[in-house]
């Protein structure tokens, strides 16, 4: 797994690359945030930021979408996979809710609401500037961090490699989940740019592969 690697120390040049980048969903408020995060599980950013503006315009808070109906949404999202099942839990949150300033900003009661999981709160709590009760891991990071050694190159399952990477890494660098995630888009993909990637001094997977 971590093996000898110092992954707190190892991990700074990520974070001083990444740290405070905007997340890829192109969101204007924490509304807006909360609504383009539960859309965008399966689905990818840029779908999600080619229908946001539409969307928003018909529906610009919490108190209108409470109003709606889950078929008053499906215009605007039906390009979005499983959106009926999405537009049943936006609805739901915002009758929950009520009203913008009442969106929770903390994990628990974040995870509380529809649709929402660990990954998904800590994006909100990141994207609203919070401090961080977790570490992002998205499909990127599922990829990244095994390939780094970081975790077992065998792990697969989020909530163990968050788990894990909250135990090795001290809570001011869990903001290495979304760089580990803007690494993957940029460098580390399914085919990944070893050579120019700035981890692949500590990494077990360039390593392996020299």
């Amino acid at each position: 797994m971590s093996g000898k690697t110092n992954w707190p120390e190892a991990v700074r040049p990520l974070l001083k690359k990444y740290k405070n980048k905007k997340h890829p969903l192109d969101y204007q408020n924490v509304y807006q945030l909360v609504v383009m995060v539960v859309l965008s599980a399966q689905s990818t950013d840029s779908v999600i930021n080619q229908l946001a503006p539409e969307l928003f315009r018909a529906l610009p808070g919490i108190p209108a979408l409470s109003r709606a109906t889950a078929e008053q949404l499906f215009p605007y999202i039906k390009g979005v996979r499983g959106f009926g099942k999405k537009a049943d839990w936006l609805i739901r949150i915002a009758k929950k809710i009520k009203k913008d300033s009442d969106i929770p900003l903390n994990l628990d009661a974040l995870t509380d609401l529809p649709g929402i999981g660990r990954k998904s709160a800590n994006v909100i709590l990141r994207g609203a500037g919070m401090a961080p009760e977790g570490i992002i891991v998205d499909l990127h990071v599922i990829r990244v961090a095994p390939r780094l050694g970081i975790v077992p190159a065998t792990a697969t399952d989020p909530k163990k490699i968050e788990q894990d990477l909250m135990e090795i890494l001290p809570k001011q660098e869990w903001d290495a989940g979304m760089a580990m995630s803007f690494l993957g888009r940029e460098i580390c993909r399914p085919k990944p740019l070893c050579e120019i990637c700035l981890m692949n001094k500590v990494c077990a997977f360039y390593k392996e592969s020299k």
